[in-house]
């Protein structure tokens, strides 16, 4: 091919030996990124890999383009060579010499492929070059002096018309800018398969070992799938586990979550959210199961507490009942509250979880051990109350007797004791309280006649 004549003015040969050199150090940075890349794990990883999703389409566009790569770094080492070997001719380049190295380093001449568009996140930009042409289209007909016509540069510089279809044109820094963009995209996607590669698998891994581990602690107290919740939490994050690392391992580029504005190759992190959740709700079944591991160690001091406490229950209502009756039978005109039976029903569970700590089935004895320990203590609670209740008219009595011998006391110790009125209203109010059965309204009207009775006599002095 013929190589055009520079846009501008004709370096000297001082400029022309720094673009060289520039060049050539642009050149060997770009042949080393080139093989890092063919060697990089990740890539071969990718290749290797039975891929699906969003991580083969990508792939497949990103192996289109690291293929385009090596065509364009060709085309890029053909004309930087037809540029070396223009320079080299003459120690001292002569005019038509230094026009003709010109348009190598800054006109376009370099055509290659058109890049495809590949249709992914490593897909090719369009073209920063010159417009497409078809394959033969004659370059420029402004050829520098002493340029060969057809043939100056040798035939990788030229040859991308050669494969069949559209062609691009480029100068080198041009065609340097466009390798360095389409490698950045390609690397882009090899650098985040092996990130997810390297972080979610072998976490996933280490999250199974510890489900199994779980699984086993969980069946040696009986928590199995369809007879307790856990269990089929365990089964649940065991599918959700295998089928994370399955699409993990096929499309790990579906895993990797890139923050806004990031373009640098392998910005981001992996999506671990699935992972997470799987994590978190394995830590609550391990804690349930610990619960009910618990529940083996202190089960038996557990029941004899409930025993316990049922007992006292049970002599708290006995003794409500018996207070009834004498309650009944002493105060007259009164509402006593009925006394429930004993908890049968407490008790049956209660024999039920010493069953199940008999045979072992500690995924049952757990839930039903604090649902018993709390409704005992309600039911402790209950009975109480209820022996209050059913006493209140007897310590109602009891103060109505403690007031009237107050009274009486502090009469006496103003000598008023032989009072006659006195005497009398304190005998009615005396008769009332300690008769049975005793009229409580009644008995109550006599104390505070007693006591009005006393108040005034005392504060008429009588007693000074």
């Amino acid at each position: 091919m013929g190589v055009t004549g520079p846009p501008g003015p004709v370096m000297d040969r001082d400029e022309a030996d720094r673009a060289l050199a520039r060049l050539g150090a642009e050149h060997k940075a770009v042949e080393d990124s080139l093989l890092a890349l063919q060697d990089h794990a990740g890539r071969r990883l990718l290749e290797g890999a039975a891929l699906t999703g969003t991580t083969r389409e990508r792939w497949a566009a990103a192996e289109r383009t690291i293929a385009l790569l090596w065509t364009y770094f060709d085309a890029y080492t053909d004309a930087l060579r037809a540029a070396h070997e223009v320079r080299s001719r003459r120690r001292t380049p002569g005019s038509g010499e230094l026009a003709e190295l010109s348009g190598w380093l800054r006109a376009e001449c370099v055509t290659v492929p058109v890049a495809p568009d590949p249709g992914g996140a490593a897909g090719l930009p369009d073209s920063g070059g010159g417009g497409a042409e078809p394959e033969g289209a004659p370059p420029d007909d402004a050829t520098p002096p002493g340029a060969e016509p057809d043939g100056a540069a040798p035939g990788g510089a030229g040859a991308g018309g050669a494969s069949g279809g559209p062609v691009e044109r480029f100068t080198l820094d041009r065609l340097v800018a466009r390798i360095n963009e389409l490698y950045a995209r390609s690397l882009d996607v090899v650098v985040t398969a092996e990130a997810v590669w390297s972080a979610l698998p072998a976490r996933i891994d280490l999250l199974a070992a510890e489900l199994n581990r779980t699984r086993s602690l969980a069946r040696s107290v009986g928590v199995r799938p369809g007879e307790h919740p856990a269990g089929d939490d365990l089964e649940a994050i065991t599918e959700e586990l295998t089928a994370l690392r399955a699409q993990v391992v096929s499309d790990p580029l579906a895993f990797w979550r890139r923050p806004a504005g990031s373009s640098a190759p392998g910005g981001g992190r992996p999506d671990t959210d699935r992972y997470d959740r799987a994590a978190r709700a394995l830590e609550d079944v391990r804690r349930e199961i610990e619960a009910v591991l618990q529940v083996r160690q202190d089960s038996e001091s557990r029941l004899l507490r409930l025993r316990d406490l049922l007992s006292r229950a049970d002599r708290t209502l006995a003794e409500a009942r018996t207070a009834r009756v004498e309650v009944l039978s002493k105060i007259a005109a009164t509402e006593v509250p009925v006394v429930s039976g004993p908890p049968t029903a407490l008790h049956e569970r209660l024999a039920m979880a010493a069953e199940y700590r008999r045979h072992a089935q500690w995924h049952r004895l757990s839930p039903l051990l604090e649902a018993l320990e709390r409704e005992a203590e309600e039911e402790l609670l209950r009975a109480r109350e209820s022996l209050t209740a059913v006493t209140a008219p007897l310590a109602v009595r009891a103060e109505l007797r403690g007031r009237l011998d107050a009274y009486r006391a502090r009469v006496a110790r103003h000598g008023l004791a032989d009072d006659a009125f006195l005497g009398e209203r304190y005998d009615a109010a005396r008769r009332m309280l300690w008769s049975a059965p005793c009229d409580l309204r009644a008995a109550e009207r006599a104390v505070l006649r007693y006591q009005r009775a006393a108040s005034e006599l005392l504060s008429t002095g009588g007693g000074a």
